[in-house]
């Protein structure tokens, strides 16, 4: 028989076969289908949402062929490179002169001869909503010219056409609670426009913003500032040109070069499209090549498909193994008809072939659907529209041989055992015996410690490459190491009820088929616990490192206006009437000796100043700032320069957060209420300090034997009439020695506030205060809504306040990351717990009938299923937990040695590099997972024994 001929019968004998077996042949093409429509769809979204040369200049120019922009440098030559973006004056240029004295350019006088054009300028601006009031951005631009299709379309009703209409993007309408025919009122000017439609940016979908035709906005609001002191001028920005070049010529390179010349840079489609050669482009000369390295990127891709091909192969292994065992008899008439072992090794790889094939095509239909069905919402997701559906043939094409590949390697050791296997003992059933390896426990125990030495070595030592062999080397020993922990499990059981102990018995006894679903979902626990470990190390660090404005879950309304009289009472019902204000109100006073610096600022020396003079020594200078501080930081870990940082001598050394309308001297007046809501100083001592006169001081490290030294410069400006007749003569300078509570080091890192001063202390000492802000402790963020109504309220008490709330540490992308991994996890513990319990029962079938043979109620097939399902499920997770612990520790190993390098060349750097575990991932996947998975096992489970035929 010729080889050709060989494999035809092959292949037809396995295709037969998976067509006898339609359930197993329908688990593993689910197998294999599922990462092939992953990788397909991921590649499809990523090439599709990637932007491409031309997209990238449809969403700036539109159907325009050039963007000419005034760089506001005069009529002076310019250089560029072709894509327009990078610029600058040439090396011989002369000196630039002063903005002031800088000519305007005419910039349509550099257009080619007999172009069309339109103008585009912006204005940030403060506008009308259904809710109240909120800031946006209005753009001066004719969105109806056919020149800006691509970058404008509108979604519902018409362009603005009138000087008196205004379109909106979709996200402003949500935001502002807004609908096409509502009128918006521009506040300043107060000019009204009817919103005659709905536009969307395709390249930003999450932009809010506002569209006019030109002249409906800057010029209005122009004319009237100027017959309004009152009104503030527009604020525009500068003005572009979007023009379409002479028919059939477009704008070319000599027309870029042109425009260079009298100070115009442009960005031209056909010129980025088509690049000049370097020869042509003046700018080239100057600029440095550069090379982009992705053999980081590269490895790291060839990591993750060699490891979902292992995930394969795990668990479509035992499927065709136990697929072989059934078919063990047709594979023994083969070899009793003439066939050789080659032969018989044949027909089980034909059908890894023909069931990876069939996987390898579903995944790549499924997932060209799939991501066609879902590219809205992954459009909303990313903010961008695909311009198409972008696909690279070749990728797709390897991803397919992948899942054919795939299911052939996934037969191999199946394919290898059939033909080692005597055709006696196929014809007869009988399965023979064969001991376990003693070796590759051994071996797999020094990988397994190796690659963990290894891959620590690499953390301190800083070499990633090392980091990744090392954590593969572990895993891959803990793989060889499975079937041991298997066979110990059996043990385990000796004091179980029944159904658990037949489950960890039967999972011993056959290794070949639980040993690869606990390693496939180790794999993948692994590789999520060891992210998610890392992206919770990673947000530990961030959140350490934030800096808030306001203590959590506190808002803050403020006067900004000091040289007019704000009225703060109106403000505070505005806040009171629409945030989530839960509890009372604290007030918040500013102080300062002679002029108010917030007022008489122009000039040097012209206002007072205040402050707490620090001690010196222990406790009070920063070891980590000033002479010694290179050494100390030699000397000390990570985790004693946290210490220090925190202490109360450095916490405010590295940056001063200043919120509350104070200078940096962080003193403000205030009462006990702003101990409890802001401070979250449940004290009485301390409020009955405050009470009795005496200041708060929350950073002890300006406190000496309870004392603090007030050191205030009484400078009064010649502008400052009515205070300045008051205190006539030279500037004073008064230092005072106070007597103050002192509050825990834990209290020095309150946002804003150093020393809390009552407000007749500081009349005793001769300071000035004023009424600046009042603090509220709100219930949950508030929403868009409450703030507009919120801003539409102070802006009618006068407009001479704003609200601040506290800028939270932004976690929603980190807690979605873990989510995800926990799911995908989560997903394929409960597959392949599902496979292995699938394969038990249909392998152990005459095990359940003597089961019932002895009397065995019908319910322990279900109890049966479900502890089978429990100890893979388990057993996965437990030692995927471990072994994904090691990479993640070993590559902030790696974060930690570059933080200590940066603390040691400047001490004041922070070296905090934490290892967070994520409980709450690994408590779902530990304990919620295979719970859920064993319980999903025993209820789809049938309790009735179908009746077997007795052999022989």
């Amino acid at each position: 028989m010729s080889l050709f001929s060989g494999w035809r019968a092959a292949f037809r004998i396995a295709r037969r076969d998976a067509v006898r077996a339609k359930g197993r042949s329908a688990l593993v093409v689910a197998m294999i289908a599922l990462p092939v429509l992953g990788v397909t769809a991921a590649d499809l979204t990523y090439r599709s949402a990637l932007p491409t040369v031309a997209e990238d200049l449809t969403a700036d120019l539109g159907a325009a062929d050039a963007l000419f922009i005034d760089q506001g440098m005069g009529p002076v030559r310019l250089e560029q490179m072709p894509d327009g973006v990078m610029w600058g004056t040439p090396q011989d240029a002369p000196e630039t002169l002063p903005e002031d004295e800088r000519k305007p350019v005419d910039v349509p006088a550099t257009f080619p001869k007999g172009s069309r054009y339109l103008t585009e300028q912006s204005l940030p601006a403060s506008v009308t909503t259904r809710h109240g009031i909120t800031d946006t951005q209005i753009t001066e631009l004719a969105v109806a010219d056919p020149l800006l299709r691509g970058r404008v379309e509108l979604t519902e009703g018409a362009y603005p056409k009138a000087k008196d209409e205004i379109a909106a993007t979709e996200a402003f309408l949500k935001a502002s609670g807004l609908s096409v025919g509502d009128r918006v009122t521009v506040r300043g000017p107060e000019q009204g426009y009817t919103l005659t439609g709905a536009v969307e940016l395709p390249a930003d979908l999450k932009s809010e913003s506002l569209f006019a035709v030109p002249g409906a906005v800057i010029a209005p609001w122009q004319k009237a500032a100027d017959g309004d002191k009152e009104i503030l001028p527009p604020q525009a920005g500068d003005r572009k040109w979007l023009v379409q070049g002479p028919s059939g010529a477009g704008v070319t390179w000599s027309d870029v070069l042109a425009a260079n010349e009298k100070g115009v840079v442009v960005r031209a489609r056909q010129v980025v499209l088509d690049p000049p050669p370097d020869s042509e482009v003046p700018m080239a000369a100057q600029m440095g090549g550069w090379e982009t390295n992705d053999a980081e990127m590269t490895a790291a891709a060839l990591t993750v498909a060699a490891m979902a091909v292992l995930e394969i192969v795990l668990l479509a292994g035992p499927a065709f193994a136990v697929g072989a065992r059934r078919s063990r008899r047709q594979l023994g008439l083969v070899g009793s008809c003439g066939g050789t072992r080659s032969q018989v090794r044949a027909v089980v790889l034909a059908g890894g072939a023909v069931l990876g094939g069939v996987g390898a095509v579903v995944g790549v239909g499924a997932g060209f659907g799939l991501t066609a069905l879902f590219r809205p919402m992954i459009e909303d997701f990313t903010g961008r529209r695909f311009g198409e559906l972008t696909v690279h043939p070749w990728e797709i094409l390897a991803i397919a041989v992948l899942g054919l590949v795939t299911g052939v390697l996934a037969a191999l050791a199946p394919a290898i055992v059939a033909g080692r296997q005597s055709v006696l003992e196929s014809l007869t059933g009988r399965r023979g015996s064969r001991r376990s390896s003693r070796v590759l426990p051994v071996v797999g125990s020094l990988v397994l410690a190796g690659g963990v030495a290894l891959a620590v070595y690499g953390g301190v030592s800083g070499n990633i490459n090392l980091v990744a062999g090392g954590s593969v080397l572990a895993e891959l020993g803990l793989l060889c190491c499975i079937p041991v922990i298997v066979g110990f499990l059996g043990r385990l059981g000796r004091r179980l009820p029944l159904t658990p102990r037949i489950a960890l018995r039967d999972a011993a006894r056959n290794r070949g088929r639980t040993a690869p679903a606990v390693a496939a979902v180790m794999a993948a626990v692994a590789g999520s616990v060891a992210i998610a470990t890392y992206t919770s190390s990673n947000a530990a660090e961030q959140a350490y490192d934030h800096q808030p404005n306001l203590t959590a879950g506190t808002a803050a309304v403020m006067a900004f206006d000091t040289s007019q009289k704000a009225d703060l009472p109106r403000a505070r019902v505005a806040v009171e009437q629409n945030y989530p204000v839960n509890g009372g109100r604290a007030d918040v006073g500013r102080v300062w000796a002679g002029s108010d610096c917030s007022v008489y600022y122009e000039e040097e020396n012209d206002c007072g100043t205040i402050g707490l003079v620090k001690p010196t020594g222990e406790g009070h200078s920063c070891p980590l700032k000033g002479r010694g501080a290179k050494e100390l930081a030699l000397r000390i870990s990570a985790d004693e320069h946290k210490r220090l940082m925190n202490s109360p001598a450095c916490v405010d050394e590295r940056w001063t957060m200043v919120s509350l309308g104070n200078d940096d001297s962080k003193i403000v007046i205030g009462d006990a209420g702003l101990l409890t809501s802001y401070v979250k100083l449940d004290d009485p001592a301390a409020a009955k300090a405050l009470a009795a006169g005496t200041p708060v001081l929350l950073n002890p490290a300006y406190a000496k034997n309870g004392e603090v030294t007030l050191k205030a410069v009484h400078t009064y400006s010649e502008r400052d009439k009515e205070n300045r007749a008051l205190h006539p003569g030279k500037a004073r300078t008064t230092t005072d020695r106070l007597k103050v509570y002192v509050a825990p080091d834990r209290y020095a890192a309150t946002p804003g506030i150093r020393m809390i001063l009552p407000q007749r202390t500081a009349k005793e000492l001769g300071l000035h205060t004023e009424d600046h802000a009042s603090i509220y402790t709100l219930s949950r963020e508030p929403s868009d809504a409450e703030r507009q109504a919120a801003d539409a309220a102070i802006e009618q008490s006068g407009n001479r306040a704003y609200v601040m709330t506290a800028n939270a540490q932004q976690e929603d992308e980190d807690a979605a990351v873990l989510l995800i991994l926990a799911l995908f996890a989560g997903v394929v513990t409960l597959g392949a717990a599902a496979i292995t319990t699938g394969l038990s029962k249909a392998d152990a079938e005459a095990d359940l009938t003597t089961l019932s043979a002895v009397g065995a109620p019908p319910g322990v097939r279900r109890s049966l299923s479900g502890f089978q399902c429990l100890v893979v499920a388990l057993t996965g997770v437990l030692l995927g937990t471990l072994a994904g612990i090691v990479p993640a520790a070993a590559v902030r190993l790696t974060d930690l040695r570059a933080a200590l390098a940066d603390m040691r060349a400047d001490p004041m750097e922070s070296a905090y590099t934490p290892i967070v575990m994520p409980w709450e991932t690994i408590a779902l996947l530990a304990l919620v997972v295979p719970v859920l998975a064993g319980l999903l096992a025993a209820a789809l489970t049938s309790s009735r024994q179908k009746l077997a035929r007795r052999a022989g």
